[in-house]
C-alpha cells in the first residue's frame, strides 16, 4: 500500500492546484486555454474517426476477406505502432520540405503543419490500436452468427455491416479510446507540427512564463478532458452486453477476392505501410549512413545513448519491484483498501507524461528544499537540488508514468498460479517473504521479464516528460531527435530515430505473435 501510495501520490496535485491558486488559470484562460482547449478537442475528434475508419476497417479486410499478401499483412499492419509520432513528423518534415524549390516552383504540396495534417499523421501511426483490438474481436466471432445472417437473405458484405461490426463494437471503441488519449497525450508531433494542443501550452506555460501553478491548472484540463472522452464511450455504451460462444473451429471463413478487387486490396494496405513505416525506416537508413561517413556522430550521441540505456533500465528495474510488491499485497491482503490503491498507482498511463512531468516535480521540488534545509541546519552541507536537479526525478517519473504497464504483467501472471500452492507453503511453515521469494517470484519469472521490457521500451520512447524534467546533460535519444528536428538537422536526428524504432519493435512483435496463437480457418470461402 506504502508503494502504491508513493507511485499516485503525485497526481494529487493536480486538483489540489486549484487550492489557493485559483487566479493562475485565470491569467492565461483569457487567451491561451480556449485555444489549446479547442485544439485538443478538435485533434481527438479527429484522430478517433481517422483511427476508428482507417483501423476498423483493415481489420474488417483481413478478417471476412481473402487476396493475395493477406497472410502477411495480417501481422505488418501492426507495425506503425512501433513509429513514435515526432519520428514519422521528422522524416515527413526531411522528405517533403514545404518551403523547398518544389513549392516556390508553384508545384502543389500537401501541408502536414496544419490541423488536418496533424490529424493524418497521428491517425497513422495509432490507427492500429482499433485494428489489432477489431481484429482480435473479428477471430472471436462465430461463423454461425454469419450463416443464419446469410439465410435471412444477407450477402457477405452486408452481413458484416449488420452483424460483425456491431457485435465488435466494444473493442472497436476501446481502441478509437485508446488512440484518442495517445493523441491527447502526444508533445513532439504537436509540437514540431505547430499544433497548439493542451500538451503544447502545458511546455510553454512551464518554460515560457515558469508559472508552475497554471501549468498544474492545464494539467487538469487535460486529464479531465481525456476521462471525459473514456466516460463519454461508456455512457454510449449503456447497458448494452456483447458475448459470444466460439467453438474450436468455429472461426468465421474469409471469403475470396478475385480479379482487380483482389489486387486492390493488396495494394491499398501496401501503400500505407509504405508511406508509415517502410518508407520512413527506408530513409532514416540512408540518412543515417550518410551521418555516419560525414562524421556528424560523436560523443554527445553516445552520451545520448548511455543516458537512454541507464535510464530505462533503472525506471524498468524499479517499476518491476514496485509492481511486484502491489501484486503480492493484494493476493496475500485483499482488502478494499490495498484494491483501491492497488488502481490508483496505475492511473499513471492514462495521464500524459507532460502531465506526470509537472505533477511529479511539485512534491519532489518541496522534498529538495526540505531535505537541503535540514542538511545545511543539521551537518553544513549543501544537497542542492537533489532530485529536481537530477536523473532521480525523471526516473520517478517514468515509475509513475508506466508502473500501469509493469503491473497489469505481473498480476496478470500472478493470476495463473494456484492459490493451493500458497495454502501449502504456509503449512510447510514459509512465512509470507519466503512464499514471494521461494513460491512466487520463480513462477512470476515471465511476466516480470515482460513486464520489465515493456516499461524499458516506453522509457526509450518518452519524449514528453523527459523534455521538462531532464537536468543538464541528461539528454536522452528521443530528445536528440526531437532537438535536431526543430533545428532542421535531420541527418543528425536519423541515427537515434532508427535506434529508438528498432526497439520500439519488441512489443510490437510480441503482441503479433500472442496475436496469431489463436489460429485461423485453414480454407478460404470460394
Amino acid at each position: 500500500m506504502l508503494v502504491a501510495a508513493l507511485v499516485a501520490g503525485p497526481l494529487l496535485a493536480l486538483p489540489l492546484s486549484f487550492v489557493g491558486e485559483g487566479a493562475a488559470l485565470d491569467s492565461i484562460g483569457a487567451s491561451l486555454l480556449p485555444e489549446a482547449l479547442r485544439a485538443s478537442i478538435v485533434l481527438a475528434l479527429g484522430v478517433g474517426a481517422g483511427t476508428l475508419l482507417l483501423g476498423g476497417g483493415l481489420a474488417v479486410l483481413v478478417s471476412f476477406w481473402d487476396f493475395p499478401g493477406r497472410r502477411w499483412l495480417d501481422w505488418a499492419l501492426v507495425l506503425p505502432l512501433a513509429m513514435p509520432g515526432y519520428v514519422l513528423v521528422f522524416v515527413l518534415l526531411g522528405q517533403y520540405d514545404f518551403d523547398s524549390a518544389l513549392a516556390r516552383a508553384g508545384i502543389p504540396m500537401p501541408n502536414i503543419r496544419s490541423t488536418l495534417g496533424t490529424i493524418a499523421v497521428l491517425t497513422l501511426v495509432l490507427y492500429p490500436y482499433v485494428y489489432a483490438l477489431g481484429r482480435s474481436a473479428f477471430l472471436g466471432q462465430s461463423r454461425d452468427t454469419m450463416e443464419a445472417a446469410r439465410t435471412l437473405g444477407l450477402g457477405h458484405g452486408r452481413a458484416v455491416l449488420r452483424v460483425a461490426l456491431p457485435l465488435a463494437r466494444p473493442a472497436l471503441a476501446a481502441g478509437a479510446v485508446l488512440a484518442i488519449m495517445e493523441a491527447l497525450a502526444d508533445f513532439g508531433a504537436v509540437n514540431l507540427l505547430g499544433y497548439r494542443a493542451l500538451t503544447d501550452a502545458i511546455y510553454r506555460v512551464w518554460y515560457g512564463a515558469f508559472d508552475q501553478a497554471a501549468a498544474l491548472q492545464l494539467a487538469t484540463v487535460l486529464v479531465g478532458l481525456s476521462l471525459t472522452f473514456v466516460a463519454f464511450e461508456r455512457l454510449l455504451r449503456g447497458r448494452s452486453r456483447y458475448q459470444q460462444s466460439l467453438a474450436a473451429g468455429d472461426a468465421v471463413v474469409p471469403r475470396r477476392l478475385r480479379g482487380p478487387r483482389a489486387w486492390l486490396a493488396t495494394a491499398l494496405p501496401g501503400a500505407l505501410l509504405g508511406v508509415v513505416f517502410v518508407g520512413p525506416v527506408a530513409q532514416l537508413v540512408v540518412w543515417a549512413i550518410e551521418a555516419l561517413a560525414d562524421g556528424v556522430y560523436g560523443a554527445d550521441l553516445l552520451r545520448e545513448a548511455v543516458n537512454t540505456l541507464l535510464l530505462a533500465t533503472v525506471a524498468a528495474s524499479i517499476a518491476v519491484v514496485a509492481a511486484t510488491l502491489v501484486a503480492y499485497g493484494g493476493r496475500v491482503h485483499p482488502t478494499r483498501l490495498s484494491k483501491v490503491t492497488g488502481r490508483l498507482s496505475a492511473l499513471g498511463y492514462a495521464v500524459p507524461g507532460t502531465v506526470i512531468a509537472v505533477a511529479v516535480f511539485v512534491p519532489l521540488s518541496w522534498v529538495d528544499r526540505r531535505l537541503d534545509s535540514a542538511a545545511e541546519a543539521v551537518l553544513g552541507l549543501d544537497l542542492g537540488l537533489l532530485f529536481t536537479g537530477t536523473l532521480l526525478g525523471l526516473v520517478f517519473a517514468y515509475v509513475v508514468r508506466f508502473h500501469a504497464l509493469a503491473l497489469f504483467s505481473v498480476e496478470a501472471r500472478m493470476e495463473e498460479i494456484d492459490p493451493a500452492l500458497d495454502d501449502a507453503a504456509r503449512g510447510l511453515g514459509a512465512d509470507r517473504t519466503r512464499l514471494l521469494s521461494e513460491v512466487h517470484l520463480p513462477l512470476l519469472w515471465p511476466g516480470i521479464v515482460t513486464a520489465a521490457m515493456l516499461v524499458f521500451v516506453e522509457v526509450m520512447k518518452e519524449l514528453p516528460a523527459t523534455a521538462l524534467l531532464r537536468p543538464l546533460g541528461g539528454d536522452t535519444l528521443a530528445i536528440s531527435v526531437w532537438e535536431a528536428t526543430k533545428d532542421s538537422r535531420f541527418d543528425t536526428a536519423a541515427l537515434p530515430a532508427l535506434l529508438i524504432v528498432a526497439v520500439g519493435l519488441v512489443p510490437v512483435v510480441m503482441l503479433v505473435r500472442l496475436s496469431r496463437r489463436g489460429g485461423e480457418p485453414a480454407a478460404s470461402a470460394r
